[in-house]
């Protein structure tokens, strides 16, 4: 091990220990008692290029929220695995912020800028991107700060779960029950809402969710 820790190792081992416990960045953070964009990668560098290094007191929150070990912990600043070379990024953005105007083109792929990222399997095809649960409207199946992974690319049939964007903004997570020439019937993920007949002219896009990771 070299003497001199790196800016990109310690950022790597911060999102290596959030992922072994199941955790996107964000989801660390808020687990740690921190903001939530503490670990953004956006925030990694300022708008000059210049490195920002998380700070000695959030490494100890992280580490006392999630249990870990100061020796867990440097084991993944030095870790170089071969599963960890078979990963790649994909864009990435809240599901409530999902709904703003910007993010997606008419067919529903990931188009401009204000995405952070998150290393997914390289199995992901290159079309998908990563969506995070806020609120508990789709618990059981998916809970705040669980990441899905979409892709419009993918092809939907009947009992898929899909992200659905409507004309008017709304944007959702369902399973597809039914399609017909004028209509999509979507099942709630929770039981607690109701489920949803949209007319065709009235979705924007729908998106198949490929896997999920809690």
């Amino acid at each position: 091990m070299s003497d001199i820790l790196t800016h990109a190792q310690i950022w790597a081992a911060i999102d290596a220990l959030g992922e072994r416990y199941g955790l996107t960045p964000s989801g660390l953070a808020r687990k740690a008692g921190l903001d939530p964009t503490t670990f953004n990668r956006s925030k990694r560098e300022t708008p000059s290029g210049r490195q920002r290094w998380p700070s000695t007191e959030s490494i100890a929150k992280v580490l006392a929220a999630t249990g870990a070990g100061l020796e867990e912990f440097m084991s993944l600043v030095t870790a170089n695995s071969a599963a960890g070379r078979l990963r790649h990024t994909r864009p990435l953005i809240g599901l409530a912020q999902a709904g703003v105007g910007g993010f997606f083109d008419d067919a529903g792929f990931a188009t401009g800028a204000g995405w952070d990222e998150i290393d997914v399997l390289a199995g992901a095809d290159e079309h998908s991107y990563a969506l995070e649960i806020t609120g508990d409207s789709m618990a059981p199946l998916y809970r705040d700060g669980d990441v899905v992974i979409v892709s419009p690319a993918a092809p939907v049939r009947r009992g898929d779960r899909v992200v659905v964007k409507t004309t008017s903004g709304e944007i959702m997570a369902k399973e597809l029950k039914r399609e017909t020439a004028r209509t999509i019937e979507l099942r709630s993920v929770n039981p607690a809402f109701p489920d949803r007949t949209i007319a065709r002219d009235e979705v924007s896009w729908m998106a198949r969710i490929l896997w999920a990771s809690q």
